[in-house]
Protein backbone atom coordinates (compact mmCIF):
# COMPACT_ATOMS: atom_id res chain seq x y z
CA UNK A 1 0.00 0.00 0.00
CA UNK A 2 1.07 3.55 -0.62
CA UNK A 3 0.21 7.05 0.57
CA UNK A 4 1.51 10.41 -0.52
CA UNK A 5 1.09 14.05 0.38
CA UNK A 6 2.37 17.24 -1.18
CA UNK A 7 2.37 20.71 0.31
CA UNK A 8 2.83 23.87 -1.73
CA UNK A 9 4.76 26.09 0.70
CA UNK A 10 3.51 29.31 -0.95
CA UNK A 11 -0.12 28.10 -0.81
CA UNK A 12 0.21 26.96 2.82
CA UNK A 13 1.34 30.46 3.79
CA UNK A 14 -1.81 31.88 2.19
CA UNK A 15 -4.22 29.31 3.67
CA UNK A 16 -2.96 28.67 7.16
CA UNK A 17 -1.29 30.42 10.03
CA UNK A 18 0.90 27.63 11.43
CA UNK A 19 1.80 29.86 14.39
CA UNK A 20 -1.76 30.38 15.60
CA UNK A 21 -2.38 29.61 19.25
CA UNK A 22 -3.28 26.00 19.98
CA UNK A 23 -2.62 24.59 16.49
CA UNK A 24 0.47 22.57 17.43
CA UNK A 25 -1.20 21.22 20.58
CA UNK A 26 -4.29 20.15 18.62
CA UNK A 27 -2.43 18.30 15.86
CA UNK A 28 0.93 17.20 17.25
CA UNK A 29 1.92 14.94 20.14
CA UNK A 30 4.29 16.37 22.78
CA UNK A 31 7.41 14.76 21.20
CA UNK A 32 6.45 16.26 17.82
CA UNK A 33 5.90 19.67 19.40
CA UNK A 34 9.43 19.39 20.78
CA UNK A 35 10.78 18.67 17.27
CA UNK A 36 8.97 21.78 16.02
CA UNK A 37 10.19 24.06 18.80
CA UNK A 38 13.80 22.83 18.43
CA UNK A 39 13.84 22.97 14.63
CA UNK A 40 16.08 25.39 12.77
CA UNK A 41 13.04 26.14 10.59
CA UNK A 42 9.83 25.46 12.60
CA UNK A 43 7.57 26.21 9.61
CA UNK A 44 9.24 23.50 7.52
CA UNK A 45 9.14 21.04 10.43
CA UNK A 46 5.43 21.59 11.11
CA UNK A 47 4.51 21.02 7.45
CA UNK A 48 6.87 18.07 7.12
CA UNK A 49 5.28 16.34 10.14
CA UNK A 50 1.81 17.14 8.79
CA UNK A 51 2.79 15.68 5.41
CA UNK A 52 4.06 12.49 7.10
CA UNK A 53 0.75 12.14 8.96
CA UNK A 54 -1.29 12.71 5.80
CA UNK A 55 0.67 10.21 3.71
CA UNK A 56 0.39 7.56 6.45
CA UNK A 57 -3.31 8.32 6.91
CA UNK A 58 -3.96 7.47 3.26
CA UNK A 59 -2.65 3.94 3.86
CA UNK A 60 -4.56 3.68 7.14
CA UNK A 61 -7.78 4.79 5.41
CA UNK A 62 -7.24 2.36 2.53
CA UNK A 63 -6.73 -0.50 5.00
CA UNK A 64 -9.48 0.29 7.52
CA UNK A 65 -12.00 2.16 5.31
CA UNK A 66 -12.41 4.51 8.30
CA UNK A 67 -12.50 8.28 7.73
CA UNK A 68 -11.39 9.81 11.00
CA UNK A 69 -9.66 13.02 12.03
CA UNK A 70 -7.06 11.67 14.46
CA UNK A 71 -3.76 13.49 13.74
CA UNK A 72 -2.36 13.03 17.26
CA UNK A 73 -2.74 9.25 16.92
CA UNK A 74 -0.26 9.31 14.01
CA UNK A 75 3.04 9.58 15.88
CA UNK A 76 5.94 10.72 13.72
CA UNK A 77 9.62 10.03 14.30
CA UNK A 78 12.56 11.01 12.13
CA UNK A 79 15.06 8.22 11.59
CA UNK A 80 17.57 10.00 9.33
CA UNK A 81 17.88 13.19 7.37
CA UNK A 82 20.09 15.22 5.12
CA UNK A 83 19.51 18.62 3.59
CA UNK A 84 16.58 17.70 1.35
CA UNK A 85 15.51 14.12 2.25
CA UNK A 86 14.08 12.90 5.54
CA UNK A 87 13.32 9.28 6.36
CA UNK A 88 10.87 8.58 9.14
CA UNK A 89 8.24 6.36 10.66
CA UNK A 90 4.64 7.00 11.58
CA UNK A 91 2.94 4.76 14.14
CA UNK A 92 -0.82 4.54 14.49
CA UNK A 93 -2.44 1.87 16.61
CA UNK A 94 -0.59 -1.37 15.69
CA UNK A 95 0.50 -0.02 12.29
CA UNK A 96 3.93 1.25 11.28
CA UNK A 97 4.33 3.28 8.10
CA UNK A 98 7.71 4.21 6.65
CA UNK A 99 8.06 7.67 5.14
CA UNK A 100 10.39 9.47 2.79
CA UNK A 101 10.04 13.24 2.56
CA UNK A 102 11.63 15.39 -0.13
CA UNK A 103 12.04 19.08 0.66
CA UNK A 104 12.44 21.78 -1.97
CA UNK A 105 12.19 25.55 -1.72
CA UNK A 106 8.61 25.33 -3.04
CA UNK A 107 7.18 22.05 -1.75
CA UNK A 108 7.23 19.23 0.75
CA UNK A 109 6.38 15.77 -0.60
CA UNK A 110 6.07 12.68 1.58
CA UNK A 111 5.55 9.11 0.42
CA UNK A 112 4.49 6.45 2.94
CA UNK A 113 4.72 2.69 2.50
CA UNK A 114 4.13 -0.40 4.63
CA UNK A 115 7.55 -1.90 3.97
CA UNK A 116 10.76 0.10 3.72
CA UNK A 117 11.84 -2.06 0.76
CA UNK A 118 8.85 -0.70 -1.23
CA UNK A 119 10.59 2.68 -1.65
CA UNK A 120 12.74 1.25 -4.44
CA UNK A 121 9.57 0.44 -6.43
CA UNK A 122 7.69 3.74 -6.00
CA UNK A 123 7.02 5.47 -9.29
CA UNK A 124 5.24 8.67 -10.23
CA UNK A 125 2.54 8.21 -12.86
CA UNK A 126 0.14 10.37 -14.82
CA UNK A 127 -3.29 11.08 -13.43
CA UNK A 128 -5.18 8.88 -15.89
CA UNK A 129 -6.98 5.53 -15.73
CA UNK A 130 -7.78 6.32 -12.09
CA UNK A 131 -10.93 4.89 -10.57
CA UNK A 132 -12.28 5.29 -7.05
CA UNK A 133 -14.15 2.75 -4.98
CA UNK A 134 -17.31 3.46 -2.97
CA UNK A 135 -15.12 4.89 -0.17
CA UNK A 136 -13.38 7.32 -2.52
CA UNK A 137 -10.12 5.35 -2.41
CA UNK A 138 -8.22 5.62 -5.72
CA UNK A 139 -6.83 2.80 -7.84
CA UNK A 140 -5.16 2.79 -11.23
CA UNK A 141 -6.10 0.41 -14.02
CA UNK A 142 -3.06 -1.31 -15.48
CA UNK A 143 -4.14 -1.66 -19.10
CA UNK A 144 -1.41 -4.14 -20.06
CA UNK A 145 -2.39 -6.68 -17.37
CA UNK A 146 -6.03 -5.59 -16.96
CA UNK A 147 -5.59 -5.35 -13.17
CA UNK A 148 -6.02 -2.61 -10.62
CA UNK A 149 -3.38 -1.45 -8.19
CA UNK A 150 -3.14 0.98 -5.31
CA UNK A 151 -2.41 4.57 -6.21
CA UNK A 152 -2.11 7.70 -4.09
CA UNK A 153 -3.06 11.13 -5.36
CA UNK A 154 -2.13 14.38 -3.68
CA UNK A 155 -2.50 17.94 -4.90
CA UNK A 156 -2.04 21.27 -3.23
CA UNK A 157 -1.67 24.66 -4.84
CA UNK A 158 0.60 24.39 -7.87
CA UNK A 159 1.56 20.75 -7.36
CA UNK A 160 0.13 17.29 -7.92
CA UNK A 161 1.77 13.90 -7.29
CA UNK A 162 0.30 10.57 -8.30
CA UNK A 163 2.34 7.58 -7.13
CA UNK A 164 2.08 3.82 -7.09
CA UNK A 165 4.29 0.87 -6.28
CA UNK A 166 5.49 -0.80 -9.47
CA UNK A 167 6.27 -4.48 -9.04
CA UNK A 168 8.21 -5.96 -11.91
CA UNK A 169 6.58 -9.07 -13.37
Amino acid sequence: MIGNDIIDIKQSRLESNWQRKGLAQKIFAPQEQLLISNAQNPETMIWMLWSMKEAAYKIYNRKTKLRRYIPQQFACTITSQNQDCILGKVNCEENVYYTKTILTQESINTIAVNFISDFKNVIEIENKNIIKDENGIPYVINSSSNTIQDVSISHHGRFEKVVTIHFKS
